[in-house]
């Protein structure tokens, strides 16, 4: 066999504002030896998610920022091609936080919270792995109903809907018996995709429309649960649109995530005592013992129809950086992802 070499995007800089390519360089190496207990992983699919774009920030998080110099983390599918470990053989199909680059060196033995990987679920698409049995469709699971704690004819609204997250947690709310889910997208392709395809109630154009006055419209009683994936503006709207004893569930701030200093906090703060609303943030990896559980519900809703798994997949390592972009220029629907190779 030809030796392999291994082509990675590294860290170059840290962005100042929105991501560039030139903030990354591509790198090209052998890939190594394996010792005992290791694998190589060819990446077949690359993931991207908004939190990507915090790790590149010089500050602690609820994870170590990326270092200059290091591939840049994401989460991955992957082929095993060689192997020197009993755990995996060559051939299967895994997951894990492997980055971006085209091959991955994995000790089975020393796992890390960055360098592990799992065989996919049971009748699983790479693509599904992904998404709703991914980091984003835990993220949706245990913040809308953990965090959100939605009732049986609740009024739930969603934004960032037509993202990865928001489409999940707003099918759910849906499957949970809510009277009325409503998402908030932008541009009338991807409004059309929520109430036609996911099924949502009704969906606000946040490009084209007054997303305050069109909650008061579409939530004339208020909302009792809002899964918030954006921030800014659509959560001060939102604030002054909650139902009594409404809960937010802060899930992400993508509207100001490259911003070059923290945007001002809601005006609407004070909504919260008046309307005894509750509003919490909340980080999936604290739910990750509760995987299989989440696994479980979000299969048999897959099965059945009432859960789809919308993804965008872009083609070549070369456009890797690129895909990273297309979440703040709200180009994606569905979950984002990157095919840089395919099964031997």
């Amino acid at each position: 066999m030809a030796p392999r070499t291994n082509r990675k995007w590294t860290l170059k800089s840290r962005p100042k504002g929105m991501v560039s390519e030139s903030n990354f360089e591509l790198v090209t190496e052998p890939t190594p030896e394996l010792a005992d207990g290791q694998v190589l992983v060819k990446t077949l699919l690359v993931a991207f998610d908004p939190a990507m774009r915090g790790w590149l920030d010089d500050r602690e998080s609820y994870v170590p920022p990326v270092g200059i110099g290091e591939v840049m983390r994401a989460a991955a599918v992957g082929q095993v091609v060689e192997s020197a470990s009993r755990k995996l053989a060559v051939g299967d199909l895994v997951t894990g936080t492997t980055g971006w680059q085209e091959y991955a060196l994995v000790d089975l033995e020393h796992p890390t919270m960055f360098g592990s990987v799992t065989k996919l679920p049971e009748g699983a698409t790479p693509e599904q792995a992904l998404s709703i049995f991914g980091i984003t469709g835990l993220t949706a699971y245990f913040g809308l109903l953990d965090v959100g704690k939605p009732k049986e004819g609740d009024v739930v609204l969603v934004s960032g809907a037509a993202g990865a997250t928001g489409s999940v947690a707003a099918q759910i709310a849906r499957i949970k018996g809510a009277s009325k889910v409503v998402g908030i997208a932008g541009g009338p392709e991807k409004c059309k995709w929520l109430v036609e395809r996911a099924g949502l109630d009704a969906a606000i154009d946040y490009k084209s429309e007054d997303v305050r006055r069109r909650m008061k419209e579409e939530c004339p009683k208020g909302v009792d649960v809002f899964f918030d994936n954006v921030g800014g503006e659509i959560l001060n709207a939102a604030l002054v649109n909650m139902a009594q004893g409404g809960r937010i569930v802060l899930c992400g701030g993508i509207s100001g995530y490259n911003a070059d200093s923290p945007p001002p906090g809601p005006s609407n703060i004070m909504e919260l005592v008046i309307r005894r609303c509750r509003m919490e943030g909340f980080i999936v990896i604290d739910y990750l013992s509760r995987t299989a559980e989440a696994a479980a519900d979000m299969a048999k809703w897959a099965a059945s129809g009432e859960l789809i798994a919308e993804v965008d997949v872009q083609e070549g390592m070369e456009n890797v950086p690129g895909c990273l972009n297309r979440l703040f220029e709200g180009r994606n629907l569905g979950k984002q992802l990157c095919r840089v190779g395919e099964p031997e």
